[in-house]
């Protein structure tokens, strides 16, 4: 169901809006396997772009992990524009494109302070399969070229 208040430059997108819930798994090169629970959040204020907040939890202990907050901005018909920030001292920007019910973005610009691990690229999709959201990030760092690190399922809980 789509709000009467979104922007309608969003409706390609509106099957994202609501807050998601899951578990996922990561991975890397340079790690142990590891799961979580995770959460993201899309919301909107009416303005052309969707609001994305994001985070994870240890299974276990429900000790906060990770989080990042950004914006998603529909451009065009299905080209789509990702701005995330995360704590760890760098923010992405990503290009991709909405397919159906289906996100896919690269990273074209990352920003890193002086301290943040040396991230280099990114690329995520997210896609609904019946009522189940779905996710994978892929990342570069480092000398590690662009490898699977995260996969996660969500359901909406509101």
């Amino acid at each position: 169901m789509i709000a009467a208040d979104l922007n309608p430059a969003l409706k390609p997108v509106a099957f994202l809006l609501g807050t998601w819930r899951g578990e996922g798994e990561g991975q890397y090169p340079t790690i142990k396997p590891f799961r979580y629970r995770e959460e993201i959040r899309f919301t909107h204020n009416g303005k052309p772009f969707l609001i994305y907040t994001q985070r994870t939890e240890a299974i276990d202990t429900g000790q906060p992990l990770h989080g990042e907050a950004g914006y998603l901005r529909l451009v065009g018909d299905d080209r789509v524009e990702f701005v995330i920030a995360q704590p760890i001292g760098f923010a992405e920007i990503s290009l991709g494109r909405v397919n159906g019910q289906r996100i896919d973005v690269e990273c074209a610009s990352v920003g890193r302070t002086p301290t943040a691990k040396p991230v280099t690229s990114i690329s995520r999709s997210l896609w609904l399969e019946g009522e189940t959201l779905q996710y994978e990030l892929k990342m570069g760092m480092g000398d590690v070229r662009l490898a699977r690190h995260l996969v996660a399922s969500f359901r909406r809980v509101d």
